[in-house]
């Protein structure tokens, strides 16, 4: 809108001084002449030869008012003679010096200091230049021009305070909402850790005292998904925290990712999956190792999960060049691909394919993951390869 409404005062100023040049111009470089009227409202007859607009702008007082000098130009376009009867600060050699510069312009059009100039033909087929002063309107599109920003920016000052103030006011409720619920997923990891504990200590003195059976066998499977859920919730709700910064030490991510991809062989193996690395050595990052080494991990436990059986996973580990990025790639076969919702994986509590997670999924991790790669600015990202693999791009 501001910027709207300098144009408009910039082209209006313009427009009002070209209206005099031109009237000036198809008068042969004069103004046409006005006599008294009685009705203010009724232009003198010799008024006529000028368009008609310009009724209610001029009137018998613009010939007093309008301070201009025409240069006539010779055959080779150089100033001639001056006709300066209209104005007194200027001098014939500064009249004569604008009229080069404005045909050294080739435009019939502009302004040279204060003096808007126009390039006609006279009635007798010479060329001539009129220049008026347009200091005044100047002036006066300048005030405006001022009045308008300052009107912007106190208005723009008043909307940004009711923004602020109305915005808060609106998301109150969802921010105390939201930190009941972090709230809540703190106490009730306090609560449930130590029932979970009485738990799995209990039974480890009823295994010694009863024969090992398949009841307590389920009891210690189911306590310790129970113990592994609370604690995931709890890293998810710290994710949504500003990070800290006191863990960032230098380290090699190569290394990193090496280790925790290992990790994963025997795994792999057990479901006859082959997982193949290409990472570039020595690549260095600052940050908390122990949360990166879980990011990795995350991405390699979805892969062997969701990878079919016999199939493979491909991990690479490269950085882009020209550019201090690292980006990292987890690509597993999945023939099911075209029946996830890819947008959804990154939601929390979101599982893709109940029947594949084998009841070891809570849809937590890859929620964990993206929190922690955009605490470091990066991008994470997944894409259906050739409608038979899944791959899942990281960018720290």
């Amino acid at each position: 809108m501001l910027a709207f409404l300098l144009i408009s005062h910039f082209v209006q100023n313009n427009h009002l001084v070209d209206r005099l040049t031109d009237v000036i111009a198809e008068n042969d470089g004069t103004l046409p002449s006005f006599h008294q009227s009685t009705d203010e409202e009724q232009p003198p007859e010799d008024w006529q030869q000028a368009p008609q607009e310009n009724d209610k702008i001029f009137n018998a007082e613009t010939a007093f008012t309008t301070r201009f000098f025409v240069v006539t130009l010779s055959d080779t376009d150089t100033p001639e003679s001056t006709d300066l009867s209209h104005i007194s600060s200027i001098t014939e050699e500064t009249a004569k010096a604008y009229a080069e510069k404005a045909v050294n312009r080739g435009r019939e059009r502009g302004w040279i200091f204060v003096y808007r100039y126009k390039i006609f033909e006279t009635s007798q087929g010479d060329k001539a230049i009129v220049f008026v002063n347009g200091s005044l309107t100047q002036a006066m599109s300048n005030s405006n021009m001022i009045s308008t920003i300052l009107i912007f920016l106190v208005t723009s000052g008043v909307i940004l305070t009711l923004i602020i103030l109305f915005s808060r006011w609106a998301v109150k409720p969802i921010a105390e909402s939201y930190e009941k619920q972090k709230q809540f997923i703190i106490d009730a990891n306090h609560e449930l850790k130590t029932p979970l504990t009485l738990i799995l200590t209990d039974l480890d003195i009823a295994e010694s005292e009863v024969v090992q059976n398949e009841w307590l066998d389920d009891i210690r499977t189911e306590g310790q998904r129970m113990s592994t859920l609370v604690n995931q919730l709890v890293v998810l709700s710290r994710m949504d925290e500003a990070r800290p910064q006191e863990n960032d030490t230098s380290f090699c991510f190569s290394d990193a990712a090496a280790d925790t991809v290992s990790e994963f062989q025997t795994m792999a193996k057990q479901r006859h999956i082959t997982l193949t690395t290409e990472m570039t050595e020595s690549l260095h990052f600052l940050g908390d190792e122990a949360e990166l080494r879980r990011l990795v991990a995350i991405l390699l436990d979805n892969a062997v999960k969701y990878c079919d059986e016999k199939g493979m996973i491909s991990v690479t580990l490269k950085k882009l060049k020209g550019k201090r990025h690292i980006l990292f790639t987890v690509e597993n076969s999945f023939q099911a691909v075209q029946s996830l919702e890819l947008e959804r994986l990154f939601d929390r509590f979101y599982r893709a394919d109940k029947a594949r997670t084998s009841g070891n999924g809570y849809g937590i991790g890859l929620s964990i993951a993206k929190s922690i790669v955009e605490k470091y600015g990066g991008e994470i990202h997944v894409h259906a390869v050739k409608n038979r693999a899944i791959c899942f791009t990281f960018r720290l």
